[in-house]
């Protein structure tokens, strides 16, 4: 079975991407490595995504390759240009940004309806980065679940849903036909948003593992197993 190392920025990451595993490719072997200072320096800093933070990505990235990942999956979204690097130095693996696969499919659908792509975040600093990752020609709505990060840090997972269902129903009033969730920790909100828009709604986790899978059963020859 293929090792697969999932790294967190949030602990709020790891308990949606382990929950799309078990329910997906059970199979797969898991490694979680988790760093919440990441999300909270990057929240308090000027300097954005800088040397350092660069840094910080390169050793986690180097950490989880030596102890055997066949794959690395990064699960927060704000941090995109860092896990870049982490791809071109570890390029015979596949390295996964949180949201990519996401973005592919999301692209597909909005091209075959002809929609516009909402994307709701619960972490400020991914609206500044995530919209980048689109081709300059997507239709692209985006808003900020406010409140919502903060309502999950204490527990209260009703308010986390309330507030991202509320930022998507902003979105489809805009005329957005796809709802993209951009953390995985919103992931657990998707059927409340689904409620209350009747729009198809995506998660990062769900995405995220069908790809990964593609990506390694691809590469069975190498003696890698689905």
């Amino acid at each position: 079975m293929p090792r697969i190392a999932l790294i967190h920025a949030l602990a709020h990451s790891v308990a949606p991407i382990n929950a799309a595993f078990e329910r997906d490719w059970p199979e797969a072997l898991r490694m979680n490595l988790l760093d919440d200072s990441l999300s909270a320096d990057l929240a308090r800093s000027a300097a954005g995504l800088d040397a350092a933070m660069h840094e910080r990505f390169r050793r986690l990235g180097d950490y989880a390759v030596d102890c055997g990942a066949d794959a690395l999956l990064f699960t927060c979204s704000a941090f995109g240009p860092c896990i870049d690097a982490v791809a071109q130095r570890h390029g015979r693996l596949p390295v996964l940004k949180p949201n990519e696969a996401m973005l592919a499919e999301a692209l597909n659908l909005a091209g075959r309806i002809g929609g516009r792509i909402g994307l709701v975040a619960s972490f400020a600093p991914t609206l500044r980065s995530m919209p980048d990752e689109f081709p300059p020609a997507a239709r692209l709505d985006t808003e900020l679940a406010a409140g919502a990060m903060d309502a999950l840090d204490r527990g209260d997972v009703a308010a986390h849903d309330e507030a991202a269902a509320a930022a998507a129903l902003r979105l489809r009033e805009r005329g957005c036909s796809v709802i993209a969730l951009a953390q995985f920790s919103l992931a657990r909100a998707a059927e409340a948003v689904r409620r209350a828009t009747g729009l198809t709604v995506l998660t990062t986790p769900d995405s995220a593992v069908a790809e990964i899978r593609r990506r390694l059963t691809a590469r069975r020859p190498e003696g890698l197993t689905a």
